[in-house]
């Protein structure tokens, strides 16, 4: 049988529980109820996985609420090691935000031991008879903590995407498709694709000067090019260069051949 986690009774005693039967009863309630655990806030304090791709984890927490015995004197709880946190996740489908170290959130307790199904991942037998302990614990979520520096946001103006460093969209095919405006703000975007980038839309404007940077090949373009600055060629400008073996007067030269 495992052994319990639960710390001394936080019940004080008092004259007038001894003064009827009824005090004695509510007494004898109020303390079998002090040994019962539903939730509480512990902080992390060791965590098996570091955001990577990996099945979902465990952390060990410190519970932060101390127990209080009829004496007033108040017990810190030990470390609750293995406790399974939650993950936002459905098959093959989740969320990836691991909890870290200096978290503080909410752990709530199983009803019965669940230390069986924490190991094989099935239906199960309760593994003692413990029950409401905090040796059954499920860290759930942070629940005091700072403002993020990497977050997704939502609210009535819409969503936004933050992170301080490169942020990465991988996929074998990526379809941005929006109602309204989609802005991607950063010193530099780049777009890695192997096969065909495409963009399909009424007008495409850019704004800034383009160059390609590195290989080769062409631009081949349905319709009119207009520009109202120069195209340059080789080296030779469209609007400015001259042609060679013609005589001066009122004649123009000949389409080009």
């Amino acid at each position: 049988m495992s052994q319990s986690t639960n710390q001394p009774i936080q019940t004080n005693h008092v004259p007038a529980d001894n003064a009827s039967d009824v005090g004695r009863m509510d007494f004898i309630v109020r303390s079998a109820l002090s040994g019962l655990r539903t939730a509480i806030p512990v902080k992390v304090v060791a965590v098996t996985n570091n955001g990577g791709l990996s099945p979902i984890g465990t952390v060990d927490v410190q519970p932060l609420v101390s127990s209080v015995d009829g004496n007033g004197q108040a017990w810190e709880h030990g470390i609750i090691h293995n406790v399974p946190y939650m993950r936002i996740q459905g098959g093959a489908n989740g969320i990836i935000l691991d909890p870290v170290v200096g978290d503080i959130g909410i752990g709530t307790v199983c009803d019965r031991d669940i230390s069986t199904v924490k190991s094989t991942g099935a239906v199960a037998a309760p593994g003692s008879n413990r029950k409401n302990d905090m040796s059954d614990m499920v860290y759930l979520m942070t629940i005091i903590g700072s403002a993020p520096t990497q977050y997704v946001q939502f609210n009535s103006s819409g969503i936004i995407i933050h992170s301080p460093v490169k942020v990465n969209i991988t996929a074998p095919e990526i379809d941005a498709t929006a109602t309204t405006l989609v802005h991607l703000t950063a010193p530099t975007v780049t777009v890695d694709a192997s096969s065909v980038f495409r963009v399909n839309s009424a007008a495409i404007q850019l704004n800034g000067p383009i160059t390609q940077i590195s290989g080769s090949g062409d631009a081949a373009f349905a319709g009119n090019i207009t520009t109202p600055g120069d195209v340059t060629a080789s080296g030779t400008s469209l609007h400015t260069h001259k042609h060679g073996g013609v005589q001066t007067g009122g004649g123009q030269t000949g389409t080009p051949v």
